[in-house]
């Protein structure tokens, strides 16, 4: 065990045994276990110390992938340094490879070889000469800092953007070696920065970001060559050149963010025109006029928005957000929500990032508000960034569809999810004042949640809500103190606590009550607990001394000798302050103004609150904590500094397959680029015009982000792209050519179709892999606006120009209740309480039905059940219960009659009550003479009639009095839109056979349920439904007909004892399948 051991440890036994086994497999029988100790690496050693170059060819390609394995290799380093020399180009490469990996572990074998490297430098293969840089700098010995210096500079002036490239990565080892070597790097760098070279520019920047950031200077004649060369560099020198130009522009531009700024003349000017033409001043001075070079930046950084690489586009979100006008910062968004198919990690960062844009502009994200929804294969970290995004983007418009995406996360077995969500139902509340009595009414119901978890969060959250308004809930008070014999978590005692201390007189017979239960535990409570009993006896000693005066003293000799000293010392000022005592003084005069004094209601913030000091996509902005490195963007300058300092020739890259970013547009495309009823809608449809281009100009590298769209949609029509993108470009060159009207209002419909297809990735989740390159992605957008039907688009444009309350949020707000928390009756859905600001969410909301005759039969006998439409807390001490007569409405053939009793649970009088319609256009609803007057313990029984329209949506509506409204729903079961039907056994039999197939829905029933009485399962099916018995000759066979309320079409129910089946028949197969289960659920308990 002793040697292997050892060996292992030291990290060498495992590629000795994988090199042993592959040269000599049959080695191992003859030596035994210790043979890979002895002669470990041997065959590899003479492989590589051979003649033959095969061999050592054969070997160090060994070694390598032993080196990409994490395989420790680094016993073979006097061997392999040897073949430095070698001739053989592809034996020199791997050499190489290996030499930079444990150079700076074997630096004197490597200092050995250091005139071996020397010469290599200067070798007509720019590999060898960058490989030879590359170990050489990666020896980190500073007596060959010379050297290195020496290499480094005639690298930078090599032939080989290559070797430049790796010159470049020099210089940042050469500056952590010795940063004494800072001048003569800043001259090496200055040199670099004016490179022709795209290979170059991302390292040579990188390498000014680390040595010499602060050298503003050095940029100012490179400035416009970045970000014309920008779109061709490599990702990751994209993401560091990016960085760097944003740091650069906070200095030497100034703040686009200022009131009636002239951002979009000058856009247009500087986009159209690429500065050829000047156009005439505007009549009134303008305080700010965009910089022609701060534009520059702004649209050659666009296109990367399409970029495969998620950091790139991390990096161009921040730099817009940093410093674009606001209007334009909503051209990162669509690229945000794409990132967030990514892995989690990524998804964890844009996230991070999301949260922090969404306090400011909550307008960016909220059209893309389902894709925060939480999946449940989501981790917790990513569930809690969704969660605070959506209550960052909550506002009166949708806070009923994000109040009923709560109430599903907070049954999620996720605890810390749950409790998370419970707190954003807390800032919710805080943050919109309409909906904060229902947020407060859901979690007291969420107290008799059996999770103790829940229950305990609630209690915080509940706390906190109720210091905003105190005074309207003293019923919830008191249904909190009932609570805490329950409650284990000490925090949500310790809440409990504290709320009874602060509202005692309120509660001036419970407060007492409370104290002497915690008295009896107060040993065992924790902490905090402990603190706010003796805050609670303090209190009460001073509002109720006759009832508390024993409980007081006994809880303060308790904590004068606690393991605390937290408590004991905090009991022996209390005893100061409210004791009157030589010791005290005057102090007790205080102690009421010290205790009882108000307290300010509590601001609920979002962490991410503060997170905008650090900038976006930064690790420091990630932790929320200044990083080692982190270099703070520095504010606008009050007065822009000379631009002149940028003006030179712009450098064209070498490579005739990278265009020019930004070249200049002939005059004349000017004139004929739109017409002149397409400036009059420029405004309206830059966004999506916008993302069009960028498609079209980022779908591969050889096109420039920074060229004319007419160029680049000559280039992407003569290269054969997609038909879409073919068509496009095409229509838009005959149109500048032509300049005809015709083909003006061609354009037009051209732009209406990018309108609705960026219309239909903000409505639908974007379903393209993360990898998938920006081409396929641009062919695929433009495809997709040509085959989309004119109908689905004129409906999405529709849509897309409503304003906020319009049809289409009403329609979909209006399956959403607000009130989901409330108490729940047996069989029902729960109740919901709309808050009056939200009435307008629902308004315009029609479900058109047709009505047909209404045949009038006797109504069957059922039991009648009671359902409670608003509990004596939430309507302040209004009480409401419903059910279903079964009987024909008196107000007219298509409405179901509903029967509320009303209870008045307070002591004061309440007085008119009416009902008023939270959505008039909705489910018809025919509401009962309004109530003057209704005693303290007095009852009433009222009518409703509702026009459920055929469908179990819930019919919502305000339940008033004359100083408060409530927001109610009544729900019914299917069973109780249906009405009894009279129908011989001949005519069920007829009308059976015609309801087949998609009309047929049936189901098997257990067998004790199909050996029950007759007598037991017809009473069991009438409880379900409102339906009528047929004569049925057949022993075993149940016989039951009825029609809908609303349309009169017909429904049958055949129970078939015999063969333990249970069928419904129906035009309406959605109501068939919902009574069918109905009906199987009340059977089985038959």
């Amino acid at each position: 065990m002793s040697t292997t051991a050892l060996y292992n440890d030291q990290g060498g036994a495992e590629p000795a045994v994988e090199a042993s086994q592959e040269s000599a497999p049959a080695a191992g029988a003859a030596f035994g276990l210790f043979s890979a100790d002895f002669k470990k690496n041997e065959d590899l050693k003479e492989m590589l110390e051979s003649n033959k170059e095969s061999l050592k060819l054969e070997a160090m390609k060994r070694v390598v992938g032993l080196i990409a394995k994490g395989k420790n290799a680094s016993e073979l380093f006097p061997a392999i340094v040897k073949n430095v020399a070698s001739k053989n180009i592809e034996l020199k490469k791997l050499v190489y490879v290996y030499l930079v990996r444990y150079a700076e572990e074997q630096q004197d074998l490597a200092l050995l070889s250091i005139s071996t490297f020397q010469r290599a430098l200067k070798d007509p293969n720019q590999l060898i000469r960058a490989s030879a840089l590359r170990v050489l700098s990666s020896i980190r010995v500073t007596i060959i800092v010379p050297i290195m210096m020496l290499a480094i500079k005639e690298a930078a002036a090599d032939l080989s953007p290559y070797v430049r490239k790796t010159a470049a990565h020099a210089i940042q080892k050469l500056y952590s070696l010795d940063p004494e070597q800072k001048e003569q790097l800043i001259e090496v760098i200055e040199k670099l920065l004016k490179d022709k070279s795209t290979l170059v520019a991302g390292s040579v920047v990188m390498a000014f970001e680390e040595v010499c950031p602060d050298r503003i200077d050095l940029i100012h004649k490179n400035y416009r060559k970045l970000c014309n060369l920008l779109v061709d560099v490599e990702e990751w020198g994209q993401v560091v050149i990016i960085s760097m130009l944003t740091r650069y522009a906070r200095t030497q531009f100034t703040s686009p963010w200022k009131e009636g700024a002239a951002v979009e003349e000058d856009y247009n000017k500087a986009f159209y025109d690429s500065d050829s033409e000047e156009k005439k001043d505007p009549e009134g001075a303008k305080p700010y006029t965009m910089d022609p070079d701060h534009r520059l930046l702004l649209r050659n950084t666009k296109p990367l928005l399409q970029s495969r690489n998620t950091a790139v586009v991390m990096a161009v979100a921040q730099l817009y957000w940093h410093l674009a006008p606001k209007q334009e910062v909503n051209v990162v968004t669509k690229s945000l929500v794409r990132l967030l198919r990514s892995h989690r990690e990524v998804q964890y960062v844009v996230l991070q990032n999301i949260a922090t844009m969404s306090i400011q502009r909550k307008g960016m994200f909220e059209p893309f508000m389902k894709s925060f929804y939480v999946r449940s294969t989501d981790t917790t970290h990513i569930k809690t960034l969704k969660l605070e995004i959506l209550t960052n983007l909550a506002n009166e418009a949708n806070i009923s569809t994000i109040l009923r995406e709560f109430q599903t996360y907070v049954k999620s077995q996720d605890k810390a999810f749950a409790a998370a969500t419970i707190q954003a139902i807390g800032r919710c509340a805080t943050n919109i004042g309409e909906v904060t009595d229902t947020c407060l009414n859901g979690l007291v119901l969420l107290l008799s949640n059996r999770d103790e978890g829940v229950v305990a969060e609630s209690v915080v959250v509940i706390r906190k809500l109720l210091l905003t308004q105190p005074t309207q809930h003293s019923e919830i008070i008191k249904h909190m103190a009932t609570l805490f014999d329950k409650i284990t978590v000490p925090m949500a005692r310790a809440s409990i606590l504290w709320l009874m201390g602060e509202y005692c007189e309120r509660v001036p017979k419970i407060a007492p009550d409370v104290l002497r239960k915690v008295a009896k535990t107060f040993t065992a409570e924790e902490d905090i607990v402990k603190l706010q009993a003796v805050n609670l006896a303090a209190k009460l000693y001073l509002t109720n001394s006759k009832q508390t005066t024993l409980l007081t003293q006994y809880i303060l000799n308790l904590g004068k000798y606690d393991q605390n000293y937290d408590i004991r010392d905090r009991t022996r000022f209390i005893r100061q302050l409210i004791v009157p005592s030589d010791k005290s003084g005057n102090l007790n005069k205080y102690a009421r103004r010290i205790l009882l004094a108000s307290k300010p209601a509590p601001v609920l913030q979002s962490a991410f609150k503060d997170r905008d000091r650090f900038q976006l996509g930064t690790l420091s902005h990630s932790l929320n904590s200044k990083a080692a490195g982190y270099q703070e963007l520095s504010d606008w300058p009050a007065v822009a500094p000379d631009q002149s300092v940028r003006n030179v020739e712009v450098i064209e890259p070498v490579n005739e397959w990278a265009p020019l970013v930004g070249k200049a547009k002939p005059p004349e495309s000017d004139e004929k680029f739109y017409s002149d009823e397409d400036r009059d809608k420029k405004d309206d449809s830059s966004d999506s015009s916008d993302d069009d281009d960028d498609d079209s100009s980022s779908s591969s590298n050889e096109e420039s982000g920074s060229s004319s769209d007419e160029e680049s949609d000559k280039r992407s029509t003569d290269s054969g792209k997609s038909s879409g993108e073919s068509e496009s470009s095409s229509g838009e060159s005959e149109s500048e050519r032509k300049k005809k009207t015709k083909k003006a209002q061609a354009g037009k419909r051209k732009q209406s179709t990018a309108d609705s297809d960026s219309d239909k990735s903000d409505d639908d989740p974007m379903t393209e892999g993360s990898g998938s390159s920006s081409e396929s992605y641009s062919s695929e957008t433009d495809s997709n606006s040509e085959s989309v039907p004119a109908a689905v688009q004129q409906r999405k444009n529709d849509v897309k120009s409503k304003p906020k309350g319009g049809d289409g949020a009403k329609k979909e707000v209006s399956l959403l209740d607000l009130d989901d928390f409330l108490v729940p009756p047996t069989n029902t859905t729960k109740s919901s309480a709309l808050s009056p600001s939200l009435l307008s969410d629902l308004e315009g909301l029609s479900l058109s039905g047709v009505s047909a005759t209404t045949q009038v039969t006797i109504p069957t006998f059922g039991p009648v059940k009671c359902y409670e439409l608003l509990h004596h807390m939430s309507g302040k001490g209004l009480s409401a219960k419903y059910h279903f007569p079964r009987q024909p409405c008196l107000y007219g053939p298509g409405m179901v009659a509903v029967q509320v009793t009303l209870s008045n649970c307070c002591e004061r009088p309440l007085e008119e009550i009416h009902v008023r319609q939270s959505s008039p256009a909705a489910l018809k609803i025919h509401s009962f003479n309004p109530i003057e007057r209704l005693d303290p313990e007095a009852s009433v029984t009222v009518s409703l009639g509702v026009d459920f329209n055929d469908s179990t949506q819930a019919a919502n509506f305000q339940l008033c009095t004359k100083e408060d409204g409530f927001g109610v729903s009544i729900q019914p079961a299917v069973g109780e839109l249906l009405t009894p039907c009279a129908l011989s056994e001949t005519e069920f039999c007829t009308q059976q056979s015609k309801l087949r197939g998609m009309n047929e829905t049936s189901a098997t029933i257990s067998t004790a349920t199909a050996d029950s009485s007759s007598q037991a399962v017809a009473e069991r099916v009438l409880s379900v439904a409102n339906v009528g018995s047929v004569a049925s000759s057949e022993t075993g066979l149940l016989r039951f007909a009825g029609r809908t309320v609303s349309s009169q079409v017909l429904v049958l129910i055949l129970v078939d004892a015999g063969a333990a089946l249970l069928t419904v028949h129906s035009e309406k197969s959605v109501m068939a399948s919902m009574l069918l289960r109905d009906l199987k659920r009340a059977l089985v308990q038959a």
